[in-house]
């Protein structure tokens, strides 16, 4: 639901003529948009639901967003890894994860330098470490090797990690750190402190492989028809695919979440 400069397209290709604002800055610089229609949407949604922003960004790289409708009690960051309660870390959650990799797969430090030892800066522009979880590169897709992330999956799945691609971004991911665990435990939080009907359900929009098991989960979820999964194909029983593709696609999921908010519970909605 929110697009950098050059993703405001619809699905022809041809420039959305919708107003848009700007909802996240780097460096001075506007960065990220969100339509004007979206961000009355957003905030419809959060008096209706329980909105709980879900993202493989870092914690830094979240706190940039300026969202419509924040706060929000519950935040789950750096995909899955993190869960910020009120917009702090909750250090059980991060410690008790942290031991879960380190005794099911291998070290970061061993994926790092395993992935810097096959990469070069003839098409891996940048390698990120994103909060000493897991880590990503920024490719140029055209120079990427075509068997590169096939085979360095391979290697990953072998040690308890997997790889996948988003776009320019290359993700190494433990098979610990995973959105549809951390949003459980919100949703479990939330229903214990009586915040959410035990009976209300969960919906979830996302459109990166790293969103996979969180849609599959979830008792209804959307997609749009752009993104990782689009590309993939990826499918589910319980999803739903939007009519468009790029900025329009967000006000199409945000009036789903809003025809399935039910008034009399409050649902938990994943983005």
């Amino acid at each position: 639901m929110i697009y950098s400069r050059n993703a405001s397209r619809d699905a022809s290709g041809a420039t959305a003529d919708l107003p848009s604002v700007c909802v996240e800055h780097y460096q001075g610089a506007p960065l990220s948009f969100m339509t004007v229609i979206a961000t009355e949407r957003l905030r419809a949604l959060t008096e209706v639901a329980a909105v709980i922003p879900t993202t493989t960004r870092t914690i830094k790289q979240f706190k940039r967003i300026g969202l419509p409708g924040a706060p929000w009690r519950f935040a789950v960051t750096t995909n899955g890894g993190n869960i910020l309660d009120n917009g702090v870390p909750d250090t059980r959650w991060r410690s008790s994860l942290d031991a879960e990799v380190r005794s099911g797969s291998a070290t970061l430090s061993q994926v790092n330098a395993e992935l810097l030892s096959r990469i070069d800066d003839s098409w891996a522009t940048k390698f990120r470490v994103a909060d000493h979880l897991f880590n990503y590169l920024v490719v140029d897709p055209a120079r990427q090797p075509a068997d590169f992330l096939a085979e360095w999956d391979a290697w990953c799945r072998a040690r308890g990690w997997s790889a996948s691609q988003q776009g320019r971004k290359i993700y190494s991911m433990p098979d610990a750190v995973c959105k549809s665990r951390a949003v459980a435990e919100v949703r479990r939080r939330l229903q214990d402190s009586g915040e959410l009907a035990p009976e209300a359900r969960l919906l979830a929009a996302g459109d990166g492989a790293l969103d996979a098991e969180m849609l599959r989960t979830a008792d209804a979820a959307i997609r749009p028809r752009h993104g990782e999964l689009e590309q993939l194909g990826w499918t589910s029983p319980n999803l739903t695919l939007t009519p468009s593709a790029g900025i329009l696609a967000g006000v199409e999921i945000l009036d789903w979440f809003l025809t399935g908010a039910a008034l009399a519970t409050r649902e938990p909605v994943l983005s």
